[in-house]
């Protein structure tokens, strides 16, 4: 069940909210727990017992630390906890990629089951390990009550596509918090924003993305348009499903931290990354930058660990070899950029450098989308006026022509200005706004209804 589907929108979510506003207390949680195992099992009804394995094995483990008191055996108890949830993570999404490439590199032909992945099995296994090294750490104490803690990491707003929610965000609210007209409506807001955005915006622009990059033939301006297209559908899918997940968190009485912001205003890499999925790359900072020894070691150290957390940056986002290399061209771009470009690009302008920064982020996108080596390497050509049919050609005016405005909405969606001017617009003018959600809300859904084209990128993660 994905959240822009119509059964979820008009069953799901409704009788999920309505069940959860009656309840007191406790019965809160288990009506959220029962309907995110149904939310989960829609569409996974095998893998929810995997996913359920994992929320009783990490509340033992922590439970087991909190009890624990030599700090070797602590330290023992963490290792087994962290091998056991990596190696389920890696059996499960990375077992089909290892062998085929021993295959590749020694001429062999191993032979594996071929397992479909479980949707959401990165974020909900990220979220248990950053719960049971807090516990270690003794950041947090340890979750006593089962039904909590399977909330925690259960919870169908995040459960398949983040925001990566540590469980001190959220601690005081799985014990009691308060569900509200008010914080409702904020809610739906929200959520109906992320919705347009998906739907309207990124559905079509994949689309455009889809045509150009199976065409054999493109011109240069072809290539480029569609990168730019790709760039946006990226970010207005997965910043749409995060939106939608911060207003279900927040009609339902939780609060998320935000997991974009803004990224394509960054003027550099460095920038980028602080704005773009901000719960994921906190995570690696968090749980593997720091304990590397971060940036307080020597420059080879600070490099090494640079590469190491790109690396599996990379490798989280899918078991292909494309997205390990697109993991190490941004550690290297910000190699680049710490150690030789910084004092050159602090005196450009900021224009050149927005410009520059879109550019490489672009790159970066055509080579996360083609898991095909071959394809990508055609396609990076044709950006640059290799194998491509010229600088321009009736097809480049063509997309141009029919998308233009999308392209244009898309732009001025990609900046602050929209958020500001709607939020300056609900203070002034309530009811001018709720008729603006009303109909961004019907547009989406009758896109829904008589559209086929609604994939979610992220759900391969």
């Amino acid at each position: 069940m994905v959240f822009s589907s119509l059964h979820f929108l008009f069953l799901f979510l409704p009788l999920t909210l309505a069940l959860c506003f009656l309840l007191p207390g406790e019965g809160k949680n288990v009506v959220l727990l029962l309907a995110s195992v149904f939310f989960y099992a829609w569409g996974e009804p095998v893998y929810v017992v995997l996913m359920l394995f994992s929320v009783s094995f990490n509340y033992v483990c922590g439970l087991e630390l909190a009890q624990i008191g030599d700090a070797a055996g602590r330290k023992r108890a963490l290792v087994f906890n962290v091998a056991v949830n990596l190696l389920l993570l890696g059996f499960f999404k990375y077992a089909g990629f290892a062998v085929e490439t021993v295959n590749s590199l020694l001429s062999l032909n191993l032979s594996y089951a071929k397992l479909p992945l479980p949707i959401g099995i990165s974020f909900y296994t990220f979220q248990a390990l950053s719960y049971v090294i807090d516990v270690y750490r003794g950041d947090v104490p340890a979750q006593k009550s089962f039904l909590r803690f399977a909330v925690y990491i259960t919870m169908f707003p995040q459960l398949v596509a983040g925001p990566i929610v540590k469980y001190s965000d959220i601690e005081r609210q799985l014990a009691k918090r308060r569900m509200t007209p008010v914080l409702c409506g904020l809610g739906a807001e929200r959520l109906v924003r992320g919705l347009a955005k998906k739907v309207l915006l990124a559905n079509n622009l994949g689309l455009l993305y889809t045509t150009i990059q199976a065409d054999p033939e493109r011109s240069v301006l072809t290539a480029w348009l569609g990168m730019a297209a790709y760039t946006m559908q990226i970010y207005f899918d997965f910043s749409g499903y995060s939106d939608m997940a911060i207003g279900m968190g927040q009609m339902l009485g939780f609060r998320f931290l935000e997991n974009f912001n803004f990224p394509y205003v960054a003027r550099s890499v460095t920038d980028f990354w602080r704005r773009w999925h901000m719960s994921l790359s906190g995570w690696f900072r968090d749980y593997v930058y720091i304990p590397l020894g971060g940036n307080r070691v020597s420059v080879p150290k600070h490099i090494r660990n640079l590469l190491i957390v790109w690396m599996l940056t990379g490798l989280w986002h899918g078991a292909s070899w494309n997205f390990v290399l697109w993991g190490l061209y941004y550690g290297v771009l910000l190699i680049l950029e710490k150690y030789l470009f910084g004092p050159v690009l602090e005196k450009l302008p900021g224009v050149i450098c927005h410009v520059l920064t879109m550019v490489l982020v672009g790159i970066g996108w055509v080579i996360f989308s083609n898991t095909s080596f071959p394809e990508m390497s055609a396609y990076l050509g044709n950006l640059f006026g290799a194998g491509a049919a010229g600088l321009a050609d009736g097809m480049f005016l063509y997309y141009l022509r029919n998308h233009l405005i999308l392209l244009l909405i898309s732009g001025v969606c990609c900046v602050p200005a929209v958020r500001d001017l709607l939020h300056r617009h609900i203070g002034r003018a309530p009811v001018s706004a709720l008729c603006l959600y009303l109909v961004l809300f019907l547009v989406s859904v009758a896109s829904l209804v008589y559209g086929s084209y609604n994939p979610f990128l992220y759900f391969r993660f």
